[in-house]
């Protein structure tokens, strides 16, 4: 067994994984087989999709406020901000959009599949959904995270008494 596949297993065991897995949320209990309930079992999941995804937004944008604040009260620069600020806005919203046109290719996708691999469709659909949700909250969290970061490294340059632009 690889060190991947270790890995795995332990996480597995762990009593979150297993109650996250197991949530309706990222299961299949009756194998689909029409169009409709196909884009139905996706469909119901659109929303809470949404604001999981949301809410990552939200502390994203809440930590790059708090170093924006910051670094305009400590260093007197609008780091972190976009200029024009408005321009933030625009981009949440754009970014919205496309995450539900992905989202919506996860049962374009599933239908492609249903008609290749039959018997693997639920398996697909169960595990592109959770990956993708994984990498949707990633993806939007990663701006606090680069913002965040950089925000630490400027306020400990400040702290040593390093230069900084």
């Amino acid at each position: 067994m690889s060190g991947f596949d270790e890995s795995l297993e332990q996480l597995k065991r762990t009593g979150w994984f297993t109650r996250l897995k197991r949530s309706s949320l990222f299961r299949r209990d009756v194998p689909i087989t029409t169009v409709r309930d196909t884009i139905g079992w996706w469909e119901a999941r659109r929303i809470p999709f949404n604001l999981i995804v949301g809410s990552a937004g939200v502390l994203s944008a809440m930590i790059i406020g708090v170093i924006a604040s910051g670094s305009s009260l400590l260093f007197n620069s609008d780091f972190g901000l976009p200029d024009p600020p408005l321009f933030a806005l625009f981009a949440v919203f754009i970014y919205g959009i496309m995450a539900n046109v992905c989202f919506t290719g996860g049962w374009l996708a599933e239908l492609v599949i249903r008609k290749i691999w039959p018997r693997e469709t639920d398996r697909f659909a169960t595990l592109s959904f959770s990956v993708g949700l994984v990498f949707s909250v990633l993806l939007t969290l990663t701006p606090g995270i680069v913002v965040g970061s950089a925000g630490v490294f400027k306020l400990l340059g400040h702290l040593f008494g390093l230069p900084h632009r």
